[in-house]
């Protein structure tokens, strides 16, 4: 969707947090949401970027926008992410609006030097978001909850196509993930849903993390994990040589393997679901992920 087919309401309010008429917009493509992402230009000189979607669009995305706007005001000012500048919420528009940042997504596959100038931000952002600038926001064994759980559920209710490695290994992964539990307490504000197209890097090398309506309080190495594996899924990169890269080291590598497992099973699990409203690219994602977190699973001795 974009700028121009918001309600004339909606780009009323925007206005007036920007101070200026909206005068150009570029829609930025990616994601899985159905609503606004654009980069928009004032007649004042200045740009802004908004993320704008409605409760009959999809309901579960205005809810993650309310809760990022509340994450976003709580950002200490040396963060390396966007600031928020302001937020719109009519009840039907939820509306956020940050400050431009004029940057790119990491290379795919992940090459250097974004991949360290990536993992540098990252210890970056643990130092600034501990303790847990937010109040209230979920912990990470509930944020976890679901993929903890993943192959449970695979157990309970097998696809007729399930790989019979994975048949065979049902209790052994449903351990394992269980196994995660007991290591993910923490005082840092975690983004819990690190990919490179939450990543923006500057021309200068200084990175910029988006899109947190996922946080949670949790240990300091949980985002530089999750990237980790994205790193992995999208190749050229062995996992086990980046579990010893920057603030990721600081685990307990018996629960890096165990978050790792788990979040195989979730998203295998979640592909098996319908779609979610104008998300058709959501399960074939989880998807690809879940296959390339097996071939490393494949390799563990605790497998094999």
């Amino acid at each position: 969707m974009r700028w121009t087919e918001l309600p004339q309401t909606v780009k009323e309010a925007i206005e007036q947090v920007l101070g200026s008429p909206v005068v150009a917009g570029v829609s930025q493509p990616g994601g899985f949401s159905n609503g606004v992402a654009e980069r928009v230009h004032t007649a004042a000189g200045d740009a802004a970027f908004l993320k704008a979607i409605s409760t009959q669009m999809n309901p579960g995305a205005a809810a993650l926008n309310r809760t990022e706007a509340r994450i976003g005001a709580a950002f200490p000012l040396d963060a390396p992410v966007p600031h928020l500048l302001g937020h719109h919420d009519d009840g039907t528009w939820v509306v956020l609006i940050f400050e431009d940042v004029d940057g790119r997504h990491p290379t795919l596959p992940w090459q250097e030097p974004d991949l360290t100038q990536v993992l540098e931000a990252l210890e970056v952002l643990a130092d600034r978001l501990t303790p847990c600038p937010v109040a209230e926001v979920p912990d990470a064994l509930e944020a976890l909850a679901a993929p903890l759980d993943g192959w449970s559920r695979i157990a309970e209710a097998p696809p007729v196509d399930l790989d019979p490695w994975i048949t065979d290994r049902l209790p052994t992964l449903c351990r394992a993930a269980a196994d995660g539990r007991a290591g993910l307490g923490g005082d840092t504000l975690v983004h819990f849903d690190l990919r490179a197209d939450n990543i923006l890097i500057r021309d200068d090398g200084s990175v910029a993390v988006v899109d947190w309506p996922w946080a949670c309080r949790g240990p300091a190495w949980l985002d530089a994990l999750m990237l980790c594996a994205d790193v992995f899924v999208n190749g050229g990169h062995d996992l086990d040589g980046l579990l010893h890269r920057g603030v990721t080291g600081r685990a307990d590598p018996a629960v890096s393997e165990a978050v790792l497992v788990a979040l195989a099973g979730y998203a295998l699990d979640a592909s098996r679901l319908p779609a979610p409203p104008g998300m058709d690219r959501l399960r074939p994602f989880q998807r690809g992920k879940a296959d390339a977190l097996l071939t490393w699973i494949r390799r563990q001795p605790r497998f094999t």
